[in-house]
């Protein structure tokens, strides 16, 4: 009895995010989107003990499964007929990797950097992706590839390696609009 409701709540479950996902698309498909992806898996949680951003070699990275994920996020917006205007990325390379993995092509926007909560870097680079989104007039899709506890600055919303958060704009506030989850 009690394997059969967790089977049916898994599968209910399921289908939320399968039906979020199909409505991302769809807006996706329209254009004119901010969407900000959370970088592809690395590996790890925390950057290592000598860190240095100048160098890819003392960052966490995209392992051969991160980069694998990456190329099927790129392959999918292709798929789905997503236009896409421009790609901007994090300096850091895990996400400038997942970006160019996917789309080819990415600007570095330094605004989207990794930063730890309630540091001085966080006000000033969240009010510049701010200025960033809410400014965002194009036909097709601007595609931003940051780390999760950005996104969550911005939007309020968490989101997991290797999800795309499409982003709803009002005067005042940038929220959730739509997921895509890339498992």
């Amino acid at each position: 009895m009690i394997r059969t409701a967790f089977a049916v709540l898994f599968l209910f479950l399921a289908s939320i995010e399968a039906i979020a996902t199909e409505a991302g698309w769809a807006l996706l498909r329209q254009g004119g989107q901010v969407v900000l992806i959370s970088h592809a898996n690395a590996l790890g949680h925390d950057e290592p003990a000598d860190f240095n951003p100048a160098s890819c070699a003392t960052r966490r990275n995209l392992p051969d499964q991160g980069r694998e994920q990456a190329r099927r996020m790129g392959a999918l917006f292709f798929a789905r007929a997503a236009p896409i205007d421009a790609v901007l990325s994090s300096r850091y390379c895990r996400a400038y990797e997942t970006a160019t993995l996917a789309f080819g092509d990415a600007d570095i926007f330094a605004a989207l950097d990794d930063f730890e909560r309630g540091s001085e870097a966080e006000e000033a680079q969240i009010a510049e992706i701010r200025e960033r989104v809410m400014g965002y007039t194009g036909a097709g899709n601007l595609i931003m590839v940051t780390h999760p506890n950005v996104i969550e600055a911005v939007t309020g919303g968490r989101a997991r390696d290797a999800e795309a958060i499409i982003v709803s704009r009002s005067k005042e506030r940038i929220g959730v609009a739509a997921r895509i989850a890339f498992n």
